[in-house]
């Protein structure tokens, strides 16, 4: 029996005999026959054993991404990249690897999600958790001490993601951040202005940006009898209050953080509290609170944040909330988060939260910790949850059953009678070289209808018809597929009729 690889072969030229005769058009018999010998071929093969069962399927925490999903991240990116631009970012980019000890120790009880890549040979590199710690690294690289700017790209989190609410492994990231030494919260109330900015251009629903400060959090553990040590690890727990009970996060900080009940309670009493700049003014009176520099610090500057938010019009969508305490170990000074809120059950009831949408913070120590001389460049930025956003945008298009463009052209040239390829093609070429968005159906003699329901299949608002009447008057016939109307048009003036009638702009979702 012939070896393995020479039977291969053999099916390979019986295979390519049976499609040649078939491109052929050869007789069916003939056909037949040719098929029974590549089958004998192959029964003499037999099952290939060394191949195992392969299951085509993204790996877990990620997707792809369809034509029509991609047309509105990409109307959402646009919102957010011409906000950015509108406050006078510039943009950058980092490798969406680092060495390993840039991204060691940044991100508390997070790190444990970074990715590790396997070592190469030479350097141990991860996958970027987020943006905030590399921009961090090239501020310290470049020894720059001010700018303001964007980036937009994809990181990395080896998380237990729930894919339905907009959780993944691998997901976009859209970063703004300034940097350098400013007078107090002017750039930090220009960061939460941008955040609702975008959320209200992106018309996703009712929103509330929590505002709180590390240092008013710190300053309340250090009142509260809460020790030093454990105020990374307790800060990580009462951030979990916007998710589940004070009486979980009390059993988590007493059972499993060993902090004793009664300072615990202390510290609820605190964190419980949510309200506007009178909640500040109530704090900067607290016996205890007052007593601690690093609070007051804290208080003095959220009542100053305050006021600046007050005369950029946003301070309604404001709240102070000593719940939030934002996980991530760099932060200094000022957090935030916006929240999606969801209807009222009940009349009189408040709007529930439905997750994070933009979040971000103060963190004036970071740089510093890639300096080798330890020189700090203050910062503060915001991250917009764009797959969250994109999450949201999409379950509302399918309940509105909106058709959504997956392209952009403005016009189909189209032909009525054969034997006009020609035309097609001169015609085509002279819109594109105009700058003009332009398809033709890749066939010799395509038939009309089936050109103008191409049309209204794609969302193609125009139709240039070549025929030959039009040829010998000079003339293309522009039909609007909404209307139905056409309009006869002198060829030098197509270009300018087309961008004339195309000229609206594009809804953002």
């Amino acid at each position: 029996m012939a070896d393995r690889a020479t039977l291969e072969e053999l099916v390979r030229l019986q295979g390519e005999r049976v499609r040649a005769l078939k491109q052929q058009k050869a007789g069916a018999e003939q056909i037949e026959e040719e098929v029974a010998k590549l089958l004998k071929l192959k029964a003499q093969l037999g099952p290939d054993e060394g191949k195992q069962k392969f299951v085509l399927k993204t790996p877990k925490g990620t997707r792809d991404y369809s034509p029509r999903q991609m047309a509105v991240r990409e109307k959402v990116f646009d919102v957010i990249i011409s906000c950015f631009k509108r406050h006078g970012a510039e943009v950058i980019d980092t490798p969406v690897f680092e060495l390993k000890e840039t991204l060691t120790g940044k991100y508390g009880e997070d790190s444990k999600l970074i990715y590790d890549l396997k070592d190469q040979g030479g350097e141990l590199l991860s996958l970027r958790y987020d943006l905030t710690v590399p921009f961090a690294r090239y501020l310290a690289m470049n020894k720059l001490t001010n700018i303001k700017r964007y980036h937009i790209a994809k990181v990395y989190r080896r998380d237990n993601p729930a894919m339905t609410r907009g959780r993944y492994r691998e997901f976009y990231q859209c970063d703004f951040d300034i940097a350098g030494q400013f007078d107090p919260m002017i750039p930090d109330a220009e960061c939460l202005k941008i955040m609702c900015e975008i959320l209200s251009s992106l018309q996703i629903g009712d929103f509330l940006v929590k505002v709180n400060d590390r240092r008013i959090l710190d300053g309340t553990f250090a009142v509260c009898g809460v020790p030093d040590s454990k105020f990374r690890t307790i800060c990580s727990s009462v951030d979990k209050l916007d998710k589940v009970s004070w009486e979980e996060v009390k059993s988590e900080m007493v059972g499993e953080k060993g902090l004793a009940p009664e300072v615990a309670d202390r510290v609820g009493d605190y964190v419980q509290q949510h309200g506007g700049v009178s909640l500040v003014e109530q704090l900067l009176q607290d016996p205890k609170l007052s007593q601690n520099k690093q609070a007051l610090e804290g208080l003095g500057d959220l009542k100053l944040l305050f006021e600046y938010l007050t005369l950029f019009g946003i301070a309604d969508k404001i709240s102070f909330d000593l719940s939030l305490a934002r996980g991530l170990d760099y932060y200094t000074g000022v957090i935030y988060e916006a929240v999606l809120l969801q209807p009222p059950a009940q009349a009189g009831e408040e709007p529930l939260g439905v997750g994070s949408v933009a979040a971000g913070g103060r963190y004036d120590g970071l740089v510093g910790m890639f300096d080798p001389k330890g020189r700090k460049v203050p910062c503060v930025g915001l991250s917009i949850g764009v797959e969250r956003i994109f999450s949201t945008v999409e379950q509302r298009l399918e309940a509105l059953e909106e058709k959504v463009r997956t392209t952009e052209t403005q016009v189909l040239v189209a032909s009525a009678q054969k034997k006009l390829l020609e035309e097609r093609l001169k015609l085509i070429s002279e819109l594109w070289d105009a700058g003009i968005k332009a398809e033709l159906l890749y066939k010799k003699n395509p038939k009309l209808l089936n050109q103008l329901q191409y049309c209204e299949e794609a969302g193609i608002p125009l139709v240039a018809i070549v025929g030959e009447q039009e040829l010998k008057d000079g003339v293309i016939k522009l039909r609007s597929v909404a209307s139905r109307e056409e309009v006869d048009v002198r060829r030098e003036d197509l270009v300018e009729e087309i961008k004339r009638r195309t000229s609206q702009p594009l809804c953002i979702c």
